[in-house]
């Protein structure tokens, strides 16, 4: 958190906001949050530049500068973009402040610290080896059917494996996987054709509506003026262990997959023999 949806909508916020400015000093409050060079290179080579355009590519934030290269960000688990009066005192939690010419300051908000810049002319750089956009052309289902006929894993760790498709994190997976009917435990090998099709296009649903809500807010995201996401109230298996589920009425089930809690309906969303033993067993040796 946040994923594609949050980063889409930072990037759009930050296209009506920010295109035009200039950069007219940088202070790195927190060195480690630079990946691309030690914090002084960076502050000197940022500082004149002009932002052209500001896009999202998986859940990385592009900020394009003139005359030359691009300023990355990716937020991680608890990183927000604000756009904040110049004269407005840094917050404890502020790695890394832009002031800019029209007397604004763009921040990296970041109680985690997890958060990273990077200062690059090449995007493959830092971009190389991410799958395909889930809402772009180039992303066909029976593209995607046969990608996961060639692996040989549980289809939700896989999907958020940012090589096979980008941008999906926790929340999506589960809410895709709902509404496609698929167990997370699933093997991507076993899914036929129809099932593949029918979870391209839940991921596909699931994006375009969580973007025109504006993101979901569990505890750190909000947009840079601050507003916060309403997709939250729109989940239907994500964070609501117990609560029934909206389709069967079945109790929604909060498990563990490759380390990452993980909510599904049992009843619409059939487990595959092979998680249902493997569950079996981890109860009877508790």
């Amino acid at each position: 958190m946040p994923e594609l949806p949050e980063v889409e909508t930072v990037a759009r916020c930050l296209q009506q906001q920010l295109v035009g400015d200039l950069v007219t000093a940088a202070h790195v409050l927190r060195p480690q949050t630079v990946a691309s060079s030690d914090s002084d290179t960076f502050a000197r080579s940022v500082v004149g530049r002009r932002f052209l355009a500001v896009r999202r590519r998986a859940k990385y934030l592009l900020l394009e500068l003139e005359p030359q290269g691009f300023l990355l960000v990716h937020l991680r688990m608890s990183g927000r973009m604000r756009l904040v009066p110049g004269y407005e005192p840094c917050g404890v939690h502020i790695r890394l402040a832009l002031d800019l010419a029209s007397g604004r300051s763009l921040r990296l908000d970041d109680q985690r610290t997890f958060g990273r810049v990077w200062l690059v002319d090449d995007l493959a750089s830092v971009l190389k080896g991410l799958g395909p956009e889930p809402l772009s052309d180039e992303w066909d289902a029976d593209g995607f059917w046969r990608a996961l006929e060639r692996r040989h894993r549980m289809i939700k760790p896989l999907l958020l494996d940012q090589s096979l498709v980008a941008g999906l994190g926790n929340i999506y997976v589960d809410e895709s996987l709902h509404r496609a009917g698929i167990h997370p435990a699933r093997r991507s090998d076993s899914l036929r054709r129809d099932e593949a099709i029918r979870l391209h296009a839940a991921i596909r649903e699931v994006l375009a509506e969580a973007i025109a809500h504006g993101g979901t807010t569990l505890r750190d995201y909000a947009t840079p003026e601050g507003a916060s996401g309403a997709y939250q109230f729109a989940l239907q298996v994500s964070g609501r262990e117990n609560e029934p589920c909206g389709r069967c009425g079945a109790a929604i089930v909060k498990t563990r997959l490759a380390q990452r809690g993980t909510h599904y309906c049992p009843v619409c969303q059939p487990a595959p023999d092979s998680f249902t033993v493997a569950m079996a067993a981890e109860g009877a040796d508790g």
